[in-house]
């Protein structure tokens, strides 16, 4: 792994960060990351942060692909969402035939966006039969290559199982061209990601082009990058997403503070109340980074001296992403009711980032059900203490 290569990522990120801040209201607007701000995470190199080396990727280590995620986020949150999803999209290569994944990655703009999991595909000679339409495709709209998550059935409809007697799911890839995009997202929040829906039509997938995605047994890559599933890689990366836009909206209250005197008030800068409200929030925002990058860091050392992921490892990530997007939540609040009718100003640097972050928190990594699953793990025999209590 080169890591100078991956350290060179962030700082690539955050030289780009005044360029997207200047973006941030037309990507607003259009609900579309704008032509200047996909050029440049193209051309620095953004998309490839989590494609193997053998690829020409960055192949970064974990902690790094979230500090280019929080760097990003505190210029537009959208830019975040986007850049963060189709990374981890680009995970898939490390399981797919070797010409496919030239193919997809390496023909410009080489990148890959996807939806949630649902429907199904029918097994045909040579490959699979698709007729289906997905959501929720972050970053769609900037990527040559789409794709879905489906069960299998075989010719005569039924499921195609597993060893363990699971359904068997793929990870089907087709070009862009070959969908139907459907304009749908229309929202409050991370407006600017374009997460829509797309569809296909009697579409055939080439066997090659069908991969077991996070199936050990599928892996054709050995770096510890890849023992982590897409699942866990997203939530780091969203938590570090959510980090970003924290610090941002924390930092613009600090400036305001420095500057405002309220009407009828003493100036916020000489005021007790607000000195300590930003004391504690600012040691909110600093636990919840340390303690994210921590157990990435732990987890991370595990797999680099050649351990396996384990359940312990999950429950680690999980727990830490899902709580961490909740503080940044809480620090966004803080601030901007701190702020107060400032705040609610488009002009002014907080309400756009308000409704990001709570569009952020109703995402699947921020679901509360997180907490349930890992304390179950926690209080089972195979995880009988906390997996970072060493």
């Amino acid at each position: 792994m080169n890591r100078q290569a991956g350290l060179d990522v962030v700082e690539r990120a955050r030289a780009l960060a005044p360029l997207i801040a200047s973006e941030a209201d037309e990507i607003e607007r259009t609900r579309r990351l704008t032509p200047s701000v996909t050029s440049g995470l193209i051309e620095n190199g953004l998309y490839r942060a989590l494609l193997p080396q053998s690829f020409g990727g960055i192949e970064a280590p974990l902690e790094t692909f979230m500090q280019m995620q929080e760097e990003i986020a505190k210029a537009d949150a959208s830019t975040a969402w986007c850049l963060g999803q189709c990374s981890v999209c680009a995970m898939t290569a490390a399981y797919l035939d070797h010409d496919a994944a030239n193919e997809i990655f390496n023909t410009p703009p080489g990148i890959l966006a996807w939806g949630a999991i649902a429907h199904e595909v029918k097994a045909v000679p040579g490959g699979y039969l698709a007729n289906a339409r997905w959501d929720f495709a972050s970053g769609s709209r900037q990527a040559s290559w789409l794709g879905a998550h489906v069960r299998v059935v075989e010719a005569d409809g039924s499921p195609r199982k597993k060893k363990d007697g699971s359904p068997e799911i793929r990870t089907i890839l087709f070009p862009m061209a070959s969908a139907t995009m459907h304009d749908v997202w229309n929202v409050i929040g991370l407006k600017g990601t374009a997460t829509d829906s797309y569809s296909v039509e009697n579409l055939f997938i080439p066997e090659k082009f069908a991969a077991l995605r996070d199936d050990p047994a599928a892996l054709r890559e050995h770096g510890p990058l890849y023992k982590l599933s897409t699942n866990m890689v997203f939530s780091m990366g969203f938590a570090a997403t959510a980090l970003g836009v924290a610090r941002a909206t924390l930092d613009a209250a600090i400036e305001l503070a420095r500057s405002k005197q309220p009407q009828g008030l003493s100036a916020m800068r000489e005021n007790s109340a607000v000195q300590g409200l930003i004391g504690r929030t600012e040691a909110s925002l600093r636990a919840a980074r340390a303690y994210l990058y921590g157990t990435a860091a732990e987890v991370w050392r595990d797999l680099a001296s050649g351990q396996p992921i384990s359940e312990a490892h999950r429950v680690a990530l999980r727990i830490a992403a899902t709580w961490t997007i909740h503080q940044a939540s809480a620090v966004v609040d803080t601030a901007y009711h701190m702020s107060g009718a400032t705040a609610i100003f488009a002009a002014n640097p907080f309400e756009r980032r308000f409704r990001d972050i709570h569009a952020i928190n109703q995402q699947i990594q921020a679901r509360d059900t997180h907490y349930e699953d890992a304390g179950k793990a926690i209080l089972s025999a195979k995880l009988a203490t906390p997996p970072t209590s060493r």
